[in-house]
């Protein structure tokens, strides 16, 4: 097997994966800050890396997932204040919706999800260390990171001190250079603080990973992922910390590209959110993942409705052939073999993760295995079927699994209803001879991606790509 090969966000390079400790992989995400539900922009960071995840795990290695929740920051104040509620009401809801999206959408449950608030024990303990190497220091209440005492701060995002832009209140704040940014906050008349030897506050954004990070993975682990937007400052500033503090930190950072409405980036600020909970009720959940996770992690990808129903169609062909297969076997169940995967899906995996062309894999091997069904060649098929269901299964996407048979039941129960209409109107037309009205019904659903089969036992349908708008 070729070995796995990783876009490192810090060497700018594609890297050999050599984990620190030989069949272990420690993996540190930056999760939700729970200020308010899910839109679909965030949900992808947790496919991206729960595929990461799978494929490792399947690879054979151990793997220990962190995800961490950001559940104190100064927009969930503001909520809560909103609101009226104190500031854990307004996180916890929110955790709730975005692990309600995590776990409808597939993803594994981590092995750890540690909340920031459950952490300021080791985030004192750290910004003390960072003090006494002479890289932070305390300022009425506030503690800050000195980034003029870090030669090399800038450089996961490529960018100089001098040009960074400086904060604009960095005088009436105390520090030493505009660019130093807090590691701990002063407390506000009625905000949630917790005592340190600095005196009342709460934490800064960036000290919180540092310190769970290493308390749940080490001082120095595998992986460190999160989208591009957390580059700088967050990701960042991690780094500076961490290293001020003596830890080797991350070996590898991996960051996953937006998801775009209309060419920007998806975001509340820009008004464009599109929440999780709303998506799913017009979308399933298996297509949205394939969607999502169908594009290359590291590439930009443009949401909306029609290019999800279009990926999901896509998807409907390999199910449909899984389905077709089983029936022609009579096999009740497919079990996962990972020795049956084709070479090429495993050898696109390991080049950085390269979902699209495997998928594309899959894609050839149903192409392939339709024909021999065609043929009635229905025992040589067996090997496509175990192949196809494997390869899925390393994605999350495997329509066999028990959540996914699931979600299938309860949509093809309200399809079904809606093509059993169609298909009762067509065989009232061939009743009264009417065939020219009968054969535009079938050829209507046929437009749409809806096949009808004529079979002893009835009309059968599936569902397969549409025609093109130019199609006769």
């Amino acid at each position: 097997m070729v070995s796995l090969r990783i876009y490192d966000t810090s060497t700018r390079t594609v890297r050999d994966f050599v984990p620190l400790e030989s069949g272990k992989v420690g993996i540190y995400l930056c999760g939700a800050t729970v200020q308010a539900p899910p839109h679909v922009g965030h949900i992808r960071s947790g496919i991206a890396f729960d595929v990461v995840r799978r494929w490792l795990t399947a690879a054979g290695y151990d793997v220990t997932f962190v995800r961490n929740v950001t559940d104190i920051d100064d927009k969930i104040i503001h909520n809560a204040g909103h609101d009226d509620v104190p500031y854990w009401v307004v996180a916890f809801k929110n955790e709730r919706a975005f692990t309600a999206a995590y776990d409808a959408l597939g993803c594994l449950p981590p092995t750890a999800e540690p909340r920031a608030t459950g952490h300021i024990p080791e985030m004192i303990d750290m910004m003390q260390e960072i003090i006494d190497a002479n890289h932070g220091y305390a300022q009425a209440g506030d503690v800050y990171f000195d980034v003029r005492s870090d030669p090399s701060y800038g450089s996961l995002s490529g960018q100089k001190i001098d040009d960074m832009l400086a904060a604009n209140d960095a005088v009436a704040l105390g520090k030493r250079d505009p660019r130093d940014f807090a590691m701990w906050k002063a407390a506000k008349p009625d905000e949630p603080h917790w005592d340190t030897p600095w005196g009342p506050g709460r934490p800064g954004w960036h000290i919180e990973c540092s310190a769970m990070a290493r308390k749940y993975l080490g001082t120095s682990f595998d992986i460190h992922g999160g989208g591009i937007d957390l580059i700088f400052p967050h990701h960042e500033n991690e780094i500076a910390q961490s290293k001020a503090a003596g830890d080797p930190f991350a070996q590898y950072w991996m960051h996953n590209a937006w998801v775009t409405t209309a060419g920007e980036k998806m975001s509340k600020s820009l008004g464009n959110s599109l929440l999780v909970s709303e998506v799913l009720t017009r979308i399933p959940a298996l297509h949205l993942r394939y969607y999502l996770a169908g594009s290359h992690y590291r590439s930009m990808l443009e949401f909306s409705d029609s290019a999800v129903l279009e990926a999901g169609i896509g998807f409907e062909r390999i199910r449909g052939f899984v389905t077709r297969a089983m029936e022609a076997l009579n096999l009740s169940e497919v079990e996962v073999d990972g020795t049956a995967r084709a070479e090429k899906f495993d050898s696109e995996m390991n080049n950085d993760f390269g979902v699209p062309n495997a998928i594309a894999v899959i894609h050839e091997v149903v192409r392939a295995a339709n024909s021999k069904l065609a043929e009635g060649n229905a025992e040589a098929v067996k090997g496509d079927l175990i192949c196809v269901v494997s390869m899925l299964d390393v994605l999350g996407m495997n329509p066999l699994d028990a959540q996914w048979k699931q979600e299938q039941s309860g949509n093809q129960e309200i399809i079904g209803q809606l093509v059993q209409v169609a298909i009762d109107q067509r065989a009232d037309a061939r009743a009264r001879k009417d065939f020219e009205a009968a054969d535009a019904i079938r050829n209507e659903l046929d437009r749409i991606g809806i096949a009808l089969e004529d079979t002893k036992e009835g009309v059968r349908f599936s569902i397969r790509a549409p025609q093109s708008k130019d199609s006769n």
